[in-house]
């Protein structure tokens, strides 16, 4: 009999165990909604070359979050600012993860940087350091003049070429690269060796950063890195080669003056602070070369093309939209002065100019998806499992076009940033409009880049007046999609002179 009891008991506890298990699979949330696309290959081959506008027919369709399944990964899209509030506010810690793709591992010394490396202590700490002692405020006011010379030297190579067209973009690139270079490194590389490794960054940055947002067989199929089908992995090894040599070159000679006694006591450069940190024995923080050099290809990269592009867009919508470039002129006659030039003092009062960047930045941000977070965990977003290690997109592009959210949202409209007075900023609190992202994750050159897109920006019109090299030609706006939003075509514009003190340009 207490055999039949205990039998019946183990029953009926194994029963009540199944019905209780499929009861918790059936009250599992669901995936987010998506298109079925074909087997082992799920959505590949139906994929655009721009994203952007095929996410917002997806969007229209699917609704705030959607899934792809590409190949063997899911890819989750995200596009309205109570889901992103749960991403980045809610469950930062679990989206702070990356799914670096193999361009980008490769391109970051095995994601040993800031922006694709996983979230961990010696992320925490290497970021740490980069925002305490580069993007601080005292380090950037202590930096204002090399940003101050390197804008000076662009006015005036402008000046030099009045009445021809001038490449805009390639204009601000060249800019933003002599900054970052010089706040890396300051005066230890100079002169010809200077402008040598400065013609270098700018013919390969341009291709890495491209290279970065490539789709590539590898990263939808893991199983086939190896083959390297496309050749992504290599021309990434390719390029990366030049850019090894001229980091080792760089901090090779670096090390070399700092060990001879030529060092900074006060504004020290990156570079000077990133090896005497290597070299502290008391150090919290064990550095390696191969984390410094990634750290420098995160600021060389991050802190050129993306700026320069931004400066380029601005300059289009300017140019484009000539009411708005007179309010802009406007402001500055009256802030500086046309008997004055521009310096980083006058950008605290320069409301519509701050205006103008800001609206460029709503219409064209520079990392339209932001970089993709991955989950740690299985989590639940808007009511639908978000598996660990899928690929989660934050459509910002698409945000900060909702026509639920912004009036007349496709029209460039400086006015509505003044209207707002000054609650929008770019640290990533109000979730419909992060530009630089959101949360631990938010993009740590922000301080560096916000002064100068104003500051270059605001030189350029008060300095010149711009028009098109073709009388009656329609500026062409379409957009390139990218892991950077780039214009389909350059901007080429003419100057024209607005201050006629000729002194203010030397």
């Amino acid at each position: 009999m207490d055999q039949f009891y205990m039998t019946t008991l183990s029953v009926s506890v194994l029963l009540i165990s199944i019905i209780w298990y499929l009861k918790a699979l059936r009250k599992s949330p669901p995936l987010p909604p998506g298109p079925r696309g074909l087997p082992i290959l799920g959505y590949l081959p139906f994929l655009s070359k721009n994203l952007l506008h095929q996410f917002k027919d997806l969007r229209h369709k699917y609704g705030p979050i959607f899934k792809l399944y590409l190949g063997n990964k899911l890819w989750v899209v995200i596009s309205s600012p109570s889901l992103v509030k749960e991403v980045v506010r809610d469950q930062d810690a679990v989206f702070a993860n990356r799914d670096s793709p193999v361009a980008a591992l490769v391109g970051t010394y095995g994601a040993n940087d800031i922006a694709w490396s996983p979230h961990n202590t010696q992320w925490r700490a290497m970021r740490k350091i980069f925002v305490q002692e580069m993007m601080s405020s005292t380090s950037l006011k202590e930096s204002y003049s090399l940003r101050k010379d390197e804008v000076r030297k662009t006015i005036r190579h402008v000046h030099i070429k009045m009445g021809k067209p001038i490449e805009i973009g390639e204009l601000s690139f060249r800019t933003e690269l002599k900054v970052v270079m010089n706040m890396l490194w300051g005066g230890i590389i100079e002169g010809e060796e200077g402008n040598r490794i400065g013609a270098e960054f700018r013919v390969l940055i341009s291709k890495i950063v491209d290279l970065f947002g490539k789709p590539n067989v590898s990263d939808f199929f893991p199983v086939l890195a190896g083959l390297d089908i496309q050749g992504v992995k290599k021309q990434m090894e390719n390029y990366m080669q030049s850019m090894d040599s001229i980091f080792n070159a760089v901090i090779a000679q670096h090390r070399e003056k700092l060990s001879g006694g030529v060092k900074k006591e006060g504004n020290k450069d990156f570079l000077q602070i990133l090896l005497e940190l290597q070299g502290r024995q008391d150090s919290e923080v064990s550095i390696s070369d191969k984390q410094i050099k990634a750290i420098l290809m995160d600021i060389v990269a991050g802190g050129t093309d993306t700026t320069a592009t931004t400066a380029e867009w601005a300059m289009a919508e300017l140019i484009n939209n000539p009411d708005a470039l007179a309010n802009a002129q406007k402001e500055l006659s009256d802030v500086v002065g046309l008997n004055n030039i521009v310096e980083e003092s006058h950008i605290p009062n320069l409301k519509y100019l701050k205006a103008v960047i800001k609206e460029t930045l709503r219409l064209h941000p520079a990392i339209p998806l932001l970089v993709p977070r991955s989950p740690a965990q299985s989590s639940t977003v808007g009511g639908y499992t978000i598996p660990k290690n899928s690929t989660v997109f934050i459509n910002v592009w698409s945000i900060q076009r909702d026509p639920s959210i912004w009036d007349n949202p496709n029209q460039f409209k400086p006015e509505r940033f003044l209207d707002d007075n000054g609650k929008l900023d770019f640290k990533g609190n109000h979730f419909h409009y992060l530009p630089f992202g959101s949360g631990r994750r938010v993009c740590a050159g922000m301080p560096l880049a916000e002064r100068m897109l104003i500051y270059l920006v605001a030189s350029l019109v008060h300095s010149f007046e711009w028009k098109l090299p073709t009388e009656g030609e329609t500026l062409d706006m379409s957009e390139r999609f990218g892991i950077v939003l780039k214009k389909s075509t350059p901007l080429f514009a003419v100057p024209t002179i607005r201050i006629h003190d000729s002194n203010l340009y030397m």
